[in-house]
């Protein structure tokens, strides 16, 4: 009872909050990109399943994020995933019919917005942690926080998708840039970032064009 009744305990969950309700946004884009294409039953059973698995990633990642982020090379091969997540969800899947197939694409979806959310949480959870500031209780319940705005972003982005199909474009580019900010913040890169400041902005740009090209190329050929 005396944590409620600390100005710092409150100020600290204030953080918490705004820093999930900022950052879980490209999340939330991710699992309505990949869930869009499934038939409705499916739909929320693909946002409770991903939303669920990836909280269970965040919780994980809390322990090592800081030890991996430190890892030469792990964020370009993280980025470099969400470019081709990027362009897969802009491409599209095929249609298919029959249970068997509709359970594959449920597993499929779910599969994407695993990989998308490990590679996008490294970050949001050393921002959580980092406003915690060693609170067991704070970081806790930053990861329970995460999970209406994650489930209830997501419902809503699928029904903004539904009615302005330019949404996905945007969505995909999103992904293409997060993508682009992972690769150059690599410690592998750190000298070369530093010395190209410039690179800071030009990489995440290079990262959405990238998807944008070759999702549309992949839209197209599919179209043929």
């Amino acid at each position: 009872m005396e944590m409620l009744q600390s100005t710092e305990f409150w100020i600290g969950l204030i953080k918490i909050i705004w820093i999930n309700i900022i950052l879980s946004g490209d999340n939330a884009v991710v699992i309505a990109l990949a869930a869009r294409g499934l038939p409705p039953h499916q739909q929320q059973k693909a946002i409770m399943f991903g939303s669920g698995a990836a909280v269970v990633l965040r919780i994980a990642l809390t322990v090592v994020a800081a030890k991996l982020l430190a890892l030469s090379f792990l964020q370009i091969v993280g980025g470099l995933l969400l470019l081709w997540i990027g362009t897969q969800l802009l491409h599209g899947e095929d249609e298919e019919e029959g249970e068997g197939k509709e359970h594959a694409g449920l597993m499929t979806a779910i599969r994407t917005i695993l990989i998308a959310d490990l590679v996008m949480s490294l970050d949001n959870v050393i921002a959580v942690a980092a406003a915690a500031k060693g609170s067991m209780t704070l970081l806790v319940l930053g990861l329970a926080i995460s999970i209406p705005l994650v489930i209830f972003g997501s419902k809503l982005m699928i029904k903004l998708m539904d009615r302005f199909p330019v949404i996905i474009t945007f969505g995909a580019a999103l992904i293409g840039w997060v993508g682009g900010e992972t690769i150059v913040s690599d410690v592998a890169l750190k000298s070369i970032v530093e010395a190209n400041g410039w690179l800071h902005y030009v990489a995440p740009a290079v990262g959405a064009a990238l998807v944008l090209a070759i999702g549309k190329m992949g839209q197209k050929a599919k179209a043929e």
